[in-house]
């Protein structure tokens, strides 16, 4: 039960680099543009098979350029995409990020195909083997609830990356064994304002009485994980030099995926993940 399934969006991200961000009506010279494989559930995917997983990836993709792209850049990193639908009559999805020279950036994002992923085609061969179900929010609810229903079902255990932000129902809530949230999707789940270590610990513990485990992260600061009925511990964040933080999330859930069907406990599956956060944020966005 090592095998890991990734369920979310694909996108053809369109990176570019600027000295700061437009304000509403600037126009900005950028320095620098690249075309990348992305999309949260697709990041995850390739990080967990570059960490040496065994992944299944379940998405959509548009009859196009960008949707060949995006499968062959799956199939370059060792994912098994035959669970990835291709849409004859949508595009696939896309985004368009605007990295800083502090490393921060803003997208925007069209999620296209990636609104359109039909989980009732499935194959019941996909579960065989599988020890854990990773979820983000870039695709719709239902999908993520009927996924996580599965799992269930078939004692998978259930990870989700809630992000971006948006509100968990009930029946999707009881199947999730690992939530993983940034500062601001925490604070938006619970009302506590994360700004350091301190404050993500007491966001976990919070999060913790609605979710049997439960990470933080928070940036610069570190992380804070806590498990139900067990004392939160937080890891500080490994100082590196920052040259793009674009990414780094999905990094570290697809590496944490993997060290937790290899058998890592949660806080040694997050330390192995944290420590890859930090050599991502460390390099280039834009090749």
């Amino acid at each position: 039960m090592n095998k890991i399934i990734v369920a979310g969006s694909l996108h053809y991200d369109i990176m570019l680099a600027a000295h700061h961000r437009p304000e509403k009506g600037e126009t900005v010279m950028g320095s620098g543009c690249s075309y990348k494989f992305g999309g949260k559930g697709g990041n995850q995917a390739v990080a967990a098979a570059r960490a040496g997983g065994a992944v299944r990836f379940i998405g959509a993709v548009g009859a196009d350029t960008q949707g060949e792209f995006l499968l062959t850049a799956l199939r370059d990193a060792g994912v098994n995409t035959d669970a990835v639908a291709t849409l004859p009559d949508m595009p696939s999805g896309m985004s368009v990020a605007i990295s800083d020279a502090e490393g921060d950036y803003g997208a925007v994002v069209v999620s296209n195909a990636n609104l359109h992923i039909d989980v009732t085609t499935l194959s019941d061969s996909l579960w065989q083997g599988a020890g854990l179900l990773v979820l983000q929010n870039e695709v719709p609810a239902s999908v993520n609830l009927q996924l996580a229903q599965q799992a269930r079902q078939k004692g998978i255990a259930v990870c989700i990356n809630a992000a971006p932000a948006r509100e968990i129902e009930p029946a999707l809530a009881a199947c999730i064994d690992l939530l993983i949230v940034n500062a601001v999707e925490a604070r938006d789940m619970c009302q506590i304002e994360v700004k350091d270590l301190a404050s993500a610990e007491r966001a976990a513990q919070k999060l913790a009485e609605d979710f049997a485990q439960v990470i933080v992260t928070a940036g610069e600061h570190g992380l804070a994980v806590c498990q139900s009925g067990e004392p939160v511990q937080s890891l500080p964040a490994i100082p590196v030099k920052l040259i793009s933080t674009h990414g780094a999330g999905d990094c570290f859930v697809g590496v944490l995926s993997q060290a937790l069907v290899s058998g890592c406990l949660l806080p040694e599956a997050a330390d192995k993940a944290n420590q890859a956060a930090a050599e991502h944020v460390s390099r280039p966005a834009i090749a």
